[in-house]
């Protein structure tokens, strides 16, 4: 069976794109699943400095890892004043000293989510347009789900929208159906 990591880039305790992408991961029928939190396996700041001094950080390396492994990816961007978090890219910063392609062939479900309207939608379309296809992704779909507090029920995990549940079942079917074939 085919594997895919889930995780959000957020470094939040109460990660609102950490609850979106475990609801959409939940979705996955036919492969296995796996979440992780990013803001467990913590990384300093890159620096050139310090990967000259140290190398690449430990938990880097684990990520690196889990993404090697996987078949394909579902990541959720937070979006901090109209742009990716630092702490995410400074994730994929470090990464891309290991492999400046780690993302090559990996079939990717990209999301984000905001409290406001746009749902972290300047922080997709960056990340969407330039940085995954940077490091080789191959996006199959991505959408912004709006006002998380409004559309989502965190007691249930769950969307509480009916048409952007139409919507993220549709994506989340053709993600399996790109994915499996």
């Amino acid at each position: 069976m085919k594997k895919i990591l889930a995780f959000a880039g957020s470094n939040a305790s109460n990660s609102i794109n950490h609850l979106l992408v475990s609801s959409i991961a939940n979705k996955i029928t036919m492969a296995e699943v796996e979440l992780i939190e990013l803001r467990h396996f913590d990384v300093p700041m890159y620096s050139y400095d310090i990967e000259k001094e140290s190398g690449i950080p430990h938990n880097t390396q684990f990520v690196y890892e889990k993404i090697a492994t996987a078949d394909g990816l579902i990541v959720s961007v937070s979006e901090h004043n109209s742009n990716v978090s630092a702490f995410f890219k400074n994730y994929f910063d470090w990464m891309s000293r290991i492999n400046p392609k780690f993302l090559q062939g990996k079939k990717v479900l990209l999301m984000s989510t905001s409290p406001g309207e746009r749902g972290g939608k300047s922080a997709l379309e960056f990340v969407r347009d330039h940085y995954f296809f940077r490091f080789g992704a191959d996006i199959t779909d991505s959408f912004t789900f709006p006002s998380f507090q409004k559309n989502f029920d965190t007691t249930k995990n769950e969307v509480t929208n009916e048409i952007l549940t139409i919507g993220i079942n549709d994506l989340v079917s053709n993600f399996e159906q790109n994915f499996v074939n």
